[in-house]
């Protein structure tokens, strides 16, 4: 039979792993929860500004564009977004006719920083050393809704094509652009599911839960006609 000492032992056993694992679940909530994550990158707040005539030209990414990504990261239940971002954006618009007829992008993904800090992480799994750019290319020609030249905002899906990890696949991109005066603003994302393009993800917290599968690409473009 057992004994009070036994009994005592026993009961300091059970406390014991319910603290370890109230510590490791609260550990991991103030983890996931303190992480920084970026708000969704749209089209600035700002009211736009009278713009007039053709905006028939070949447009230039410029200054204040981003893009970067959005995974959903969870542990035992609780979940955030981690977030990149990166200023290294360039690329080329063309509009003739009132239609974009060709539009390519280009990302700078050795310049991504997730909460502001280089990610060895996500640099590894995106196979940044041998392909350090990931490119977003308009497939076909989209039609510009009447009211973008006047300054309205216009909304869109279009079909794309992504090229990440040198691997190229098809897209769906939705868009939100407008002309403001002398530029032209274009807000939108596309998802990247990581098996499409062979992309392995960083262990995270193993079997207590990790990063998403599916993740969001982002990106805010300021473009200027071309003198």
């Amino acid at each position: 039979m057992s004994g009070p000492g036994h009994r005592r032992h026993w009961w300091q056993w059970l406390v014991g792993v319910v603290l370890l694992v109230v510590l490791v679940v609260g550990g991991a909530a103030i983890f996931v929860k303190s992480q920084p994550s970026a708000v969704p990158l749209t089209l600035p707040s700002a009211a736009a500004r009278a713009s007039a005539g053709s905006a028939d030209g070949t447009w230039d990414v410029t200054a204040g564009s981003v893009a970067g990504f959005r995974i959903r990261e969870s542990v035992l239940g609780f979940g955030n977004d981690v977030t990149g971002r990166t200023t290294a954006v360039t690329g080329t618009a063309v509009i003739t006719g009132g239609r974009v007829t060709s539009a390519v992008f280009r990302i700078g993904l050795t310049a991504i920083t997730v909460g502001g800090k280089p990610s060895p992480q996500f640099a590894t799994s995106l196979d940044t050393a041998a392909h350090p750019d990931a490119t977003i290319t308009l497939a076909g020609r989209a039609r510009l809704p009447a009211g973008f030249s006047g300054g309205q905002t216009v909304t869109a899906s279009l079909p794309g094509q992504l090229t990440l990890r040198g691997v190229t696949r098809p897209v769906t991109i939705t868009v939100s652009a407008r002309r403001d005066g002398a530029a032209v603003e274009a807000a939108g994302s596309l998802p990247v599911a990581s098996g499409r393009w062979g992309i392995t993800l960083p262990a995270g917290f193993g079997f207590l839960g990790g990063l998403s599968s599916r993740a969001t690409a982002e990106f805010l473009l300021i473009l200027h006609r071309r003198e």
